[in-house]
């Protein structure tokens, strides 16, 4: 089995784990050797003990070390792009990682790293970039593309035609009518309605959608 290295071990890395693991009760794959985090907290420490896997240190611990596979389990589009930077510089290759319980139609073309969690449907003619996450329970619709990095969490529904650019995310519940184009960096927030195109780097939320600025200063407004 090939060796692999989760890198994150908050939430969503976890669950990248249970991933891994539905995979290998269907056919044995990966040897899931650990986690790597530049910055884990005390509670997700303890809670990747639970499960009986170990952090392996940092990125540059790992990076140090042979190369192997990985699956970058953090949420953020524009750090999996420098991190996948990174490891495919060092020679470490990106699987993907597909749940027994996702469904995916003809002509899906899955990039490098991808991840589809449970209940992740994908129907048909569907284009996916490298290191795109499709959460559990969301829907992609056909002639679709999401591109490098992007990010959809669960319970979101995406209609036919739609292009989703670079590092985007989509926030849970929230839906995309067809025929549209999300920007680059940009955020659908949750449970927002998108009716019209979205430009590159901004956030938008609500029903319907409208923008709200960058994710930078939506970021600084949450903080304060």
């Amino acid at each position: 089995m090939d060796e692999l290295v989760i890198v994150g071990c908050g939430g969503f890395g976890r669950e990248v784990a249970d991933v891994i693991s539905a995979i290998n009760e269907m056919a044995p794959t990966f040897n899931l050797v650990g986690f790597a985090d530049d910055d884990p907290s005390s509670e997700d420490i303890e809670r990747i003990a639970r499960l009986g896997l170990p952090l392996l240190g940092t990125v540059a611990d790992a990076l140090a070390g042979p190369a192997r596979q990985y699956a970058l389990g953090i949420g953020s589009g524009s750090v999996r792009r420098l991190l996948d930077r990174r490891f495919e510089a060092a020679g470490w290759a990106a699987p993907i990682l597909v749940h027994p319980q996702a469904s995916i139609g003809a002509d899906v073309d899955l990039g490098p790293g991808t991840i589809l969690c449970a209940g992740a449907r994908l129907t048909t003619n569907i284009r996916l970039g490298r290191h795109v996450h499709v959460n559990l329970n969301s829907t992609i619709g056909h002639d679709t593309s999401l591109l490098d990095y992007v990010t959809v969490n669960p319970l979101v529904a995406v209609s036919g035609c739609v292009t989703v650019g670079e590092a985007s995310m989509l926030g849970t519940h929230s839906a995309v009518l067809q025929n549209l184009t999300i920007g680059h960096d940009s955020v659908v927030g949750g449970s927002a309605l998108v009716v019209k195109d979205v430009k590159d780097n901004v956030v938008v939320k609500g029903v319907p959608a409208h923008e709200l600025g960058t994710p930078s200063l939506a970021n600084s407004s949450r903080r304060s």
